[in-house]
């Protein structure tokens, strides 16, 4: 039998379909491409499960033309669904191979749904909510079993600093110009991000503690400042050592801009004087927890710190808020770091509270966390 000659083609590793109504829609979530294509492209698709010519192909569909065929090739490697062995491979293609363990699912939910678009017009917003609240009613926010024995509990404790920092956090959506002092910020980052604790492990290296729990205590989290208004600290682009407990300038400059553009449709977070984003080193995690499950443990984490975050601002007398309405991508761009083994998943930020002002959020408050 004649060997095979010519360009060998395989299919992305990174590849999920599924049906939207007729339509059977394919998603490479390494690329973030998304396309609408016949059945038939599944049946290509499945040949080339590893590096194979186009006459294998040719052969094995011999119903259709070889001139469809190979114009079915050429859209196939367009769109990122087929890869060419003549040509580099996509960057992040690539740095998907860290994804192994934890794909499709993980790699999926979490790629498929960055750079999502939002929407800033609330008066919008609230006429899509009454629209929705009209025909699915908002589900209650409390549960309960109204058949099963009550058992009355004691009031709880509320006196002391720890309960009255807890039930005066709140999300601030305006701010006073007053600049935050760096002695604030430097506490904020060490209680929240900051290594406590160093504890050996035999055979395995040293593990980091600190305020917020994190699974095995492998804390994937990685913490990067934009200063704007901070009393000492030029305005920039920082990263915070949480071992040394320093700062480390990537980018001097910052602007109220640069946080709109960070954070879509949250323009009112413009006037804050700092904002914190979080990106998640997933290797750190895959390295201990094979299972896509422990994709979760990352979100967790990020959660248990912002929450710290927040507790901390609060008793500091400040005002924080969190978003999770990020531009994954453009934050990711500056900051320099590829957006598969480091990617950002978390945002939140810390101003003065505005004068004679106990909560201040912003229009329109009808919605508000």
């Amino acid at each position: 039998m004649r060997k095979p000659t010519g360009v060998l083609y395989r299919r992305s590793a990174h590849l999920v379909s599924y049906w939207e109504k007729e339509r059977m829609i394919f998603e490479n979530y390494a690329t973030g491409v998304r396309i609408a294509a016949e059945p038939i492209a599944c049946e290509i698709l499945r040949l080339f499960d590893e590096w194979r010519p186009a006459e294998l192909v040719f052969l094995r569909l011999r119903e259709f033309t070889a001139l469809s065929l190979k114009k079915a090739l050429r859209e196939l490697c367009r769109y990122s669904l087929l890869e060419r062995r003549d040509r580099l491979r996509n960057r992040a293609e690539q740095a998907m191979l860290t994804w192994r363990q934890w794909n499709p699912s993980a790699g999926f939910f979490h790629f498929s749904t960055k750079d999502t678009p939002f929407t800033s017009e609330p008066a919008g917003i609230a006429r899509l909510l009454r629209q929705r609240a009209r025909k699915w009613p908002v589900p209650p926010p409390i549960k309960r079993y109204p058949r099963a024995r009550q058992i009355s509990l004691p009031a709880p404790r509320t006196g002391g600093e720890f309960p009255k920092v807890m039930l005066a956090r709140r999300t601030w959506r305006r701010f006073s110009t007053r600049p935050i002092q760096l002695s604030e910020l430097a506490t904020l980052l060490k209680l929240t991000w900051g290594v406590q604790q160093w504890v050996r492990v035999p055979g395995i290296g040293r593990l980091a503690l600190k305020t917020s729990p994190s699974a095995g205590a492998l804390h994937p989290v990685e913490p990067y400042l934009l200063a704007l208004r901070v009393t000492g600290l030029p305005a920039g682009l920082y990263h915070y050592a949480a071992d040394t407990h320093r700062l480390e300038l990537l980018k001097a400059g910052a602007s109220s801009r640069q946080i709109a553009n960070y954070l879509p449709a949250q323009g009112w977070y413009g006037s804050a004087a700092a904002l914190m984003l979080m990106t998640a080193v997933f290797p750190r995690t895959q390295w201990k927890y094979w299972s896509p499950r422990a994709y979760r443990t990352v979100l967790l984490d990020s959660g248990h710190l912002c929450q710290s975050f927040c507790l901390v601002a609060t008793w500091l007398g400040l005002a924080p808020f969190c978003t999770m309405a990020l531009a994954d991508s453009r934050i990711e761009k500056d900051l320099g770091v590829d957006g598969v083994t480091e990617s950002v998943i978390y945002a939140a930020g810390v101003g003065s509270r505005p004068r004679a002002l106990a909560w201040a959020p912003s229009p329109p408050s009808r919605y508000l966390s």
